[in-house]
């Protein structure tokens, strides 16, 4: 059988030393370069390849230096420190000589201790009642995606006229593809850029940064297998050409799985 579409964009070839080849999909193409959210993903598999791995992704940020181009790179991952329990990694992917991504992680042993969600996964329509697909797919990465969004879709009429930020949606991936770190860290970034439903007018804008704490781990994501995730995007403040988009997701059945929080460019 093929790969599927999101396993093919991120594989990566060890080249020893904690060095991996890769190379961008068209399949995850964006407006400039590739989604952000496989980029990401792409970072923290070479995480969860590298021989002295210990336990699962806590944390990952990663920094956009500056856009992918169509063709290989290279990504490099090191241990910076390994203790007990938790271990701290540094993460570049370098293209031409140039580095476009730099990325820190945390991974960590997970152990059973006393668990509560603090944060309740909002009301919505279930993914049936919403119907089909309903995200504009404005650039080939949608396409990857099924997202049903329940609240705060993209503006159809640009007329400045907007006066909130909040997206809920339902998403899972296109075709059907079982929950994992890197998957839930690639669909952490789906969510459109906040300043286009804030103010309803479509300017250039994108991620300068992101950081996904992972709440769940294998085994949770494994009770969630191939199903819905619900969505919940909004913003705190827009100011001198940047923003902040803080987004949770959860699974069907309202176990939070991740939060994440990014800093975003926008141009007049």
């Amino acid at each position: 059988m093929a790969a599927h579409a999101f396993d093919a964009a991120m594989a990566l070839q060890p080249l020893g030393d904690g060095r991996f080849a890769g190379a961008t999909s068209p399949a995850y193409a964006n407006m400039v370069g590739p989604f952000g959210g496989v980029t990401a993903a792409t970072a923290l598999n070479a995480v969860l390849q590298h021989p002295a791995l210990l336990g699962e992704p806590l944390a990952l940020t990663v920094n956009y230096a500056a856009a992918l181009a169509d063709g290989p790179f290279e990504v490099v991952a090191r241990p910076a420190r390994t203790n007990r329990s938790t271990q701290h990694w540094v993460v570049e992917i370098v293209q031409a000589g140039e580095t476009v991504l730099t990325a820190t992680a945390v991974t960590a042993a997970r152990r059973e201790t006393w668990s509560v969600d603090e944060l309740a996964a909002p009301d919505m329509p279930t993914p049936e009642a919403v119907g089909k697909p309903n995200m504009a797919a404005l650039v080939e990465w949608v396409r990857r995606y099924d997202i049903r969004i329940t609240e705060g879709a993209i503006p159809i009429a640009w007329d400045g006229s907007g006066d909130a930020s909040r997206t809920t949606l339902w998403m899972r991936e296109e075709p059907s593809r079982a929950l994992d770190f890197c998957g839930l860290a690639a669909m952490a970034d789906v969510f459109y850029p906040r300043v286009w439903l804030r103010r309803a007018t479509r300017v250039p804008a994108g991620t300068v940064s992101m950081t996904v704490y992972f709440h769940a781990g294998s085994v949770q994501m494994s009770a969630v297998g191939t199903g819905w995730l619900k969505g919940q995007a909004s913003a705190q403040a827009f100011r001198n050409g940047f923003f902040d988009q803080p987004a949770q997701v959860w699974s069907e059945g309202g176990q939070l799985l991740a939060t994440t929080h990014q800093i975003v460019y926008f141009k007049e």
